[in-house]
């Protein structure tokens, strides 16, 4: 039984719960947004409103996906978990009906759902097509967006099941620029929302391919000097994104939660240097192990919680969303691996103790997977594997190599020895992936 007292406790605690909004750009490059310390010169002009947002809080200098493509990173920031944990190695293919992220995982969304918050999904899912893997099976109120991992950005004349724009299951007509569309979404649930605490993923598409910006937009592109014509057009996906950022950060003020509100920006994996992203001086993109394929833009921004203008370099994963989210809504996560940011982000404690990050971009070594990719971080130190190619391990320092140019492997043998068998016993709490290879969207 809840009596006075302890119902009015509940309900302090309940007013001190903060909105929780993740911004989610798509394959955008690690040197792609002016507030980047590497930023890079063609584009840094364009996001004036993700640079209001970072500058306005903390950025991160050392932000990490757990994955190195689209499906698995969502499943880590998801759950708190490495994904390979539960199988979740690869991104699932167009069209596969045999599973999604499992479905014994509990979701950050599942979380706060029982933790009081109306909670929603704006944009892109990659998660699983059968009904029992999809959003609102899986903790949102809300699911308006796309259940694949990709789709063009203008209207489709038949779109599939999958591709279509969805409000929890109700095709929604094919008109309008899909990032606009999106950024609208995520003002209607702010709009709906703002009478109590909520939680909202907006996870644009943007700037992953196909290279479609907005047609009123082909004008100026055509007057900016870029070499590459693929350049140019992501620049244009790159402005429309930061535009929907600004909306959405412009309904925060006007509904008066702005300062009530922990907003993260952040992006999905390494940047897709293929198709036109540039990640400065980092090694490697997406679909890699190297920094160019999990180090990516991040930043937090909370009104009188967060110091306006300050940064760290406390390496932090996507999996320490989840219980950071949690620990501020007033609960408690348990059996995950991430860390809390709460004191990080206070600026009262940045020290998150000991630990190494860990990515994987094929199955175990016994598997013969044909890519089979590992590393760790160790403090600044990063190891890299191939072993299916029985190359020799890489060992790179951070804190001096940012670019991982100088494999210092041969001079440090006990290191490498060392980050091995961390990465040997990692491995033995991982599952043989779920389904194929990395490449499909």
């Amino acid at each position: 039984m809840i009596t006075a007292a302890l119902g009015a406790v509940l309900l302090s605690q309940q007013a001190k719960q903060p909105n929780i909004v993740v911004l989610f750009s798509d394959d955008a490059g690690w040197a792609d947004f002016g507030f980047q310390r590497y930023a890079a010169d063609d584009v840094k002009d364009l996001t004036p409103h993700i640079d209001k947002l970072a500058h306005g809080g903390m950025i991160a200098h050392q932000g990490y996906m757990s994955g190195v493509v689209c499906s698995p990173s969502r499943a880590g920031l998801m759950t708190g978990k490495y994904q390979s944990s539960f199988g979740h190695q690869n991104n699932i293919p167009p069209g596969y009906m045999r599973g999604g992220m499992s479905l014994e995982e509990t979701t950050v969304a599942d979380r706060l759902s029982d933790l009081g918050y109306t909670t929603g999904l704006i944009g892109k899912w990659h998660l699983g097509y059968p009904g029992p893997y999809q959003p609102n099976k899986r903790g949102f109120d809300l699911f308006h967006g796309l259940l694949q991992g990709s789709r063009g950005y203008h209207p489709y004349e038949n779109p599939t099941a999958h591709r279509v724009i969805q409000i929890n299951g109700e095709p929604q007509p094919e008109e309008g620029y899909v990032t606009d569309r999106f950024g609208d979404a995520a003002v209607s649930f702010i709009k709906s929302a703002s009478d109590e605490p909520f939680f909202l993923f907006v996870s644009f598409t943007s700037p992953h391919g196909p290279l479609q910006p907005r047609k009123e937009d082909e004008d100026w592109l055509e007057e900016l000097e870029f070499v590459n014509p693929r350049r140019r057009r992501y620049a244009g996906l790159i402005s429309s994104l930061d535009d929907n950022v600004g909306k959405v950060m412009a309904a925060l003020k006007t509904e008066g939660i702005d300062d009530d509100t922990l907003v993260i920006f952040t992006n999905d994996n390494g940047g897709q240097t293929q198709v036109g992203a540039n990640n400065g001086p980092l090694h490697g993109r997406k679909g890699t192990v190297y920094e160019g394929g999990s180090r990516v833009p991040m930043a937090f921004r909370w009104p009188g919680q967060i110091e306006a203008g300050s940064d760290t370099e406390t390496p932090i994963i996507s999996l320490d969303f989840l219980p950071t989210f949690v620990d501020l809504a007033g609960g408690k996560a348990e059996g995950i691996d991430g860390l809390s940011l709460t004191s990080l982000l206070k600026g009262d404690d940045e020290d998150l103790g000991d630990r190494e990050l860990y990515w994987r971009s094929g199955g175990r070594a016994d598997q013969n997977s044909g890519d089979d990719k590992i590393a760790i971080r160790d403090g600044d130190w990063k190891l890299v594997w191939n072993r299916v190619e029985g190359a020799d391990a890489e060992l790179y320092d951070l804190e001096d190599d940012l670019g991982e140019t100088k494999d210092l492997a041969s001079e440090k043998p006990e290191i490498v020895k060392r980050l091995k068998a961390k990465l040997a016993k990692w491995e033995k709490g991982l599952m043989p992936p779920l389904w194929g290879g990395i490449k499909a969207d």
